[in-house]
C-alpha cells in the first residue's frame, strides 16, 4: 500500500488503530442476525413460487396445519394495500409483491405463502405439505428475448416510462435520455468512429451471510425487527409502508451483519415474520438457505451495452453515445441510471448521449450491488478506449489522461464537477512501478501473457445521518451513530470524532444503536456513510466542545469566546493562570452539574466523487482458454484515508469482485427461468487461492465537501476491474472479448476463431 498527496497535520485521521470490534467477531462473540435469541421464539419458513411465470389459481395450507407444533400461515392476502409509493428509493407496492406475492407471480423462488412452527425442521416439512395449484403463464427468461417486439410480457399490466410516455403492453420499465452538445455534430467531426456491443451477465452480492430477520410485537402494538440490514432507518420505512403503519410502532435493533454490498437494503423477510408474530402471539425468525437467497433476494442487473466513439487525430475524444439495457428481473425498477451517470465520467467529452433502457423478465428481481450498473458501462467505455488505442498507436494510460474529466467537467447528466482526482490517478497509475515493469509476453511454461489498464467513477452519495455523544464522568466519550458496521464504519466515523475531540480514538466508544436511540440515518451504502456520517460526528463533537467551552465559561466567570482547547486542555485568553485538563473538567461537570452530550446531524447536498484506475497482469493457457491474474493494483483517489488500512481492505475487496465477475461469476439460467448454479459451489467467487495480493496505492485529492477532505471509497473499486481483466487478455491473446464473465471457453472460442483466420490468411497469400 502506498499513499500520495497525504497531509499529515492531523494526530487521528491517517493513523491505523485497532478496531475494537475485531476481537467480537473472530471469536464469535458478535451477534448477528440468525443468533437472535429472545424469549418464546419459533421459527418461520417461506413456500416459494416453482415457476419463472404463472397465476396462482388456490392454495391449500389444510394438510400443513395438521402437523403439530404448526402455529400460523399467511399469504399475500394478509397484507394490506401499500398506502405509499416509495420509501427513499423503494418502490412499496413492488416490495410487497417481493414480500408476499398476490394473485401471480414472475419469478421462480418468489414468495407466495410462509408458515410458523415451534421448531425450524417442523416449519420446514410443514412448508412442503402446502399445497399451490397455478396456471403456468409464458415465461421471458432473457434480456435478448424480452426486448423482441413479439416477447411474451413478463408482467402483464406493467405500464412503462417510455421518456415521459406511459406505455402498455410492454417489457421496457423505463426509456431515458440524458446528452450534453451536439453528438452528431461531434462524430461528423471525428476522424477515426467505433462502435461496439457489450453484454455482462447478472451477478449475486456473494455475502456469506443469509438473509434473516425477527420480529416481536409488544404489548403497546410496537413492531420490534432484529434483521442483518444495511440501513436500519431504511429497513424501518419500508416495513411501514408495507404492513402501513406508522414508522413510530417500528422499533429496528442492530445487529451485526455479514457482508451486503447493497443486497441487504431491502425488507425481504421482516413483514413476513410481523406478520407470523402476529398470528401466532409468539416472535418468529426466519432465516433463508443460499438456494432461496440467489433466487429472491437481489442479484446485480444482467446489462447489453452499445458503444459509439469518436476520437480526432490529436487524440481527444470528441463524442461518443451509448445504450445501456439493463435486466432488471421480475420487479420493475431503474437501474441504468447508474451507468448513465458514471460511464462517461472518468472523460471531459464535449459531446455525449446515454440512452438508458430498463426491461423486466422472469428472473430474479435485482439489486444494488456495489456502485449499481456502473461495473456493466465502465466495461463497455474501456474495452472501446484500448481498441481505439490499439488501432491508432496511442499510448492507453497517456490517451486517457489526456481525456480525464476534472474540475469543471459537467456530466452527461448535467452536473458539474467540483475538485475530483482523476488526472491525479491517471497521472500516478502512469509513474506507477507495475506500469513501468517488464512483463514477457509468455511464461516459462507458455502461457501467454498480458497487461490491461482500465478506468472507473463513482459518484458518491451525501444523504442524512445523525450522532449522539455523551461525555462520561473519566472523560471518555459514548458514541451513538445509526450507521450500520460495514467496512468498518463505526472505526471510521469515532475516529472523525476523536479528530475532532482532539482525543485518542480508544476513548471514543462506538455504538450502532436501534431506531428509538438515535436521530435518522440512511443507508450504509452508496459510497456515503464515512462522509456523511463523519460530517455529523465532526458537528457533534464541536456541539460537545461549544457546551463545555460555556459550563468552563460558567465555571470560570469569563465569556464561553475566551475559553480556548487545545492538546485536552482548556485554558482563558484573558487570563493565563485558568486552565483545566479534560478529564478534570469531565469529572467536575458530571459531579456539580448536568451531563453534557451533544448531536449531530447532517444531510450533504453534494458529495466528492471518486476515480479509479486499475492495472491487471494475466496469464492465458492457449490450450484451455484458463487466464490466471498474475498482478493487480488499484489506484483510486480516496480524497483523505481516515483509516488507511481499512481504506486498503475496501479496494481490495472491490477488486476481487470485480474479478469474480470478469473471470467467473454470472446466473446461469435454464429456459424455465431456473438458476442452475444455485450454490458456492456451482457459482464461483474468487478465493485467495485463486488471485495475488492486490496492490493498493490511494492518491489524495480532499473533496471541499468534508472538513477532512473524504471520499467515500467503497465502491469506485469495483468499477474498472471487469475491463481491465478483459483488456489483459486482449493484450496476452490479441482477442477482443465482448461478454462477461469471460470465462475459459469464451477466450478458447475467441483464440480458435483468430488462428482459424490466421490460417486463411496465411492460405490466401500462399
Amino acid at each position: 500500500m502506498s499513499q500520495e498527496n497525504s497531509q499529515s497535520d492531523y494526530s487521528v485521521v491517517g493513523t491505523t488503530p485497532l478496531n475494537p470490534e475485531a476481537y467480537n467477531k473472530v471469536t464469535g462473540r458478535a451477534v448477528y442476525g440468525a443468533d437472535v435469541q429472545v424469549p418464546g421464539l419459533v421459527w418461520g419458513e417461506i413456500i416459494r413460487s416453482p415457476h419463472a411465470h404463472a397465476i396462482i389459481k388456490s392454495i391449500d395450507a389444510s394438510k400443513a396445519l395438521e402437523i403439530p407444533g404448526v402455529l400460523a400461515f399467511v399469504t399475500g392476502d394478509d397484507l394490506p394495500e401499500p398506502k405509499i409509493d416509495a420509501y427513499e428509493w423503494v418502490n412499496i407496492p413492488n416490495l410487497s409483491k417481493e414480500v408476499l406475492a398476490k394473485g401471480s407471480v414472475h419469478y421462480k423462488g418468489q414468495p407466495v405463502a410462509a408458515i410458523a412452527a415451534t421448531d425450524r425442521n417442523t416449519a420446514i416439512e410443514a412448508a412442503r405439505r402446502v399445497k399451490i395449484d397455478y396456471d403456468q403463464m409464458p415465461s421471458v427468461t432473457s434480456l435478448s428475448a424480452a426486448v423482441k417486439r413479439d416477447a411474451p410480457l413478463a408482467m402483464p399490466g406493467l405500464t412503462g416510462d417510455h421518456l415521459g410516455e406511459q406505455v402498455t403492453g410492454t417489457n421496457v420499465v423505463s426509456i431515458s435520455r440524458n446528452e450534453l452538445g451536439d453528438p452528431e455534430t461531434g462524430f461528423e467531426s471525428a476522424t477515426f468512429v467505433i462502435e461496439r456491443e457489450f453484454d455482462i451477465a447478472m451477478v449475486h452480492q456473494g455475502y456469506i451471510e443469509l438473509q434473516n430477520a425477527t420480529a416481536r410485537w409488544r404489548a403497546d402494538g410496537r413492531l420490534e425487527i432484529w434483521s442483518s440490514a444495511q440501513g436500519l432507518f431504511s429497513i424501518r420505512g419500508q416495513i411501514a409502508g408495507v404492513l402501513d403503519m406508522p414508522e413510530s410502532m417500528v422499533l429496528v435493533h442492530s445487529v451485526e451483519i455479514g457482508g451486503g454490498f447493497g443486497g441487504k437494503a431491502t425488507a425481504y423477510l421482516p413483514p413476513v415474520v410481523a406478520l407470523l408474530a402476529k398470528k401466532t402471539g409468539r416472535p418468529v425468525k426466519i432465516v433463508t438457505d443460499r438456494p432461496s437467497t440467489f433466487d429472491a433476494t437481489g442479484p446485480a442487473s444482467g446489462a447489453n451495452v452499445k458503444i459509439k466513439m469518436g476520437v480526432d487525430d490529436s487524440g481527444r475524444i470528441v463524442a461518443a453515445s451509448a445504450t445501456a439495457t439493463h435486466d432488471v428481473g421480475g420487479n420493475p425498477r431503474v437501474a441504468s441510471g447508474g451507468s448513465a451517470n458514471n460511464m462517461f465520467s472518468p472523460y471531459d467529452i464535449p459531446h455525449l448521449r446515454v440512452d438508458g433502457r430498463d426491461v423486466v423478465t422472469n428472473t430474479p428481481p435485482t439489486a444494488s450491488y456495489r456502485a449499481p450498473a456502473a461495473p456493466q458501462g465502465a466495461f463497455a467505455v474501456e474495452s472501446v478506449i484500448d481498441e481505439i488505442c490499439e488501432a491508432k498507436g496511442w499510448d492507453k494510460l497517456e490517451f486517457r489522461l489526456k481525456n480525464a474529466s476534472h474540475e469543471g467537467t459537467r456530466k452527461v447528466t448535467g452536473p458539474i464537477f467540483a475538485r475530483i482526482g482523476v488526472e491525479e490517478v491517471m497521472a500516478a497509475a502512469m509513474e506507477s512501478e507495475h506500469w513501468r515493469s517488464p512483463l514477457p509476453r509468455r511464461s516459462d511454461d507458455g502461457w501467454l501473457q498480458g497487461r490491461g489498464v482500465a478506468a472507473g467513477f463513482w459518484g458518491n452519495g451525501g444523504r442524512e445521518s445523525s450522532v449522539n455523544l455523551h461525555l462520561s464522568p473519566d472523560g471518555d466519550v459514548t458514541m451513538n451513530t445509526g450507521s450500520v458496521d460495514m467496512g468498518s464504519v463505526k472505526l471510521v466515523v469515532a475516529m472523525q470524532a476523536a479528530e475532532a475531540l482532539q482525543l485518542p480514538v480508544e476513548r471514543i466508544r462506538s455504538n450502532t444503536v436501534d431506531t428509538d436511540s438515535v436521530g435518522f440515518t440512511s443507508v450504509t451504502g452508496g459510497s456515503r456513510t464515512t462522509f456523511a456520517t463523519g460530517i455529523a460526528a465532526i458537528q457533534a463533537a464541536e456541539n460537545l466542545l461549544e457546551t463545555m467551552r460555556t459550563r468552563t465559561g460558567e465555571l470560570w466567570g469569563v465569556e464561553p469566546d475566551d475559553v480556548t482547547y487545545e492538546g485536552q486542555r482548556f485554558g482563558c485568553v484573558t487570563d493565563d493562570s485558568l486552565g483545566i485538563e479534560w478529564d478534570a473538567l469531565a469529572k467536575h461537570m458530571l459531579e456539580g452539574g448536568d451531563p453534557v452530550s451533544a448531536v449531530g446531524s447532517a444531510n450533504p447536498p453534494e458529495a466528492g466523487n471518486a476515480g479509479a484506475v486499475h492495472i491487471a497482469d494475466v496469464a492465458v493457457d492457449p490450450d484451455t482458454g484458463k487466464v490466471q491474474v498474475l498482478r493487480y493494483t488499484a489506484i483510486q483517489d480516496v480524497g483523505k484515508a481516515i483509516n488507511p488500512q481499512t481504506a486498503e481492505g475496501q479496494i481490495q475487496g472491490g477488486a476481487v469482485q470485480g474479478i469474480g465477475w470478469a473471470l467467473n461469476e454470472e446466473y446461469v439460467m435454464g429456459g424455465d427461468g431456473a438458476m442452475q448454479n444455485r450454490s458456492f459451489l456451482d457459482y464461483r467467487m474468487p478465493t485467495a487461492l485463486d488471485l495475488p495480493f492486490i496492490e493498493v496505492q490511494m492518491v489524495e485529492v480532499p473533496t471541499p465537501f468534508h472538513p477532512f477532505g473524504v471520499r467515500g471509497i467503497g465502491e469506485v473499486s469495483i468499477v474498472p476491474a471487469l475491463a481491465a481483466v478483459r483488456n489483459a487478455i486482449h493484450n496476452a491473446t490479441g482477442v477482443n472479448l465482448y461478454q462477461a464473465p469471460m470465462r475459459p471457453g469464451r477466450v478458447l472460442e475467441g483464440m480458435l476463431a483468430k488462428r482459424a483466420k490466421e490460417r486463411v490468411a496465411v492460405g490466401a497469400a500462399d
